[in-house]
């Protein structure tokens, strides 16, 4: 719930931050000068990009927590019981057997988005945050074509 509520903050304060740089943008564009309009355009076109940015992040993060939620009411989430170092870090050779175990499952069930949601936790686990996030979106994908 606190993640939430920050990424709701930050969202405001970027929301904020996009209007007043719309604002200057918008002034520059309406200058009269030739120079003053390619910059106006050039700041109108960052908040766009960035806003997008924010959007499809906000949107990824809500489509995987829904399928976390649905694959916890029936008990499909990996069990996180991997042994961990005093510090609380992930014993690396544990996280890679886990990591063949569901690319294996992935492997024998390719558009199950469950088997990649799986596997993008093991992927995360093991430390891999690239392909973690790859199998992740491949699953949203999925999802999004199962229902």
């Amino acid at each position: 719930m606190r993640a939430r509520w920050i990424a709701g903050a930050l969202a405001a304060v970027a929301g904020l931050y996009f209007l007043a740089l719309g604002q200057r943008g918008w002034l520059l564009v309406t200058s009269g000068s030739v120079v003053g309009a390619l910059l106006g355009v050039g700041v109108l076109l960052v908040p766009l990009l960035c806003a997008w940015a924010v959007v499809r992040e906000l949107l990824f993060g809500r489509a995987t927590q829904q399928m976390a939620r649905e694959l916890e009411s029936v008990g499909g989430l990996p069990v996180d019981d991997l042994p961990r170092s005093p510090g609380g870090r992930i014993d690396r050779a544990a996280a890679d057997d886990a990591f063949s175990r569901y690319r294996a499952e992935t492997d024998a069930a390719p558009s199950d988005w469950r088997a990649w949601f799986r596997l993008a936790c093991a992927y995360d686990a093991s430390g891999d945050r690239r392909r973690a996030r790859s199998a992740m979106r491949h699953a949203v994908d999925l999802h999004r074509s199962a229902v």
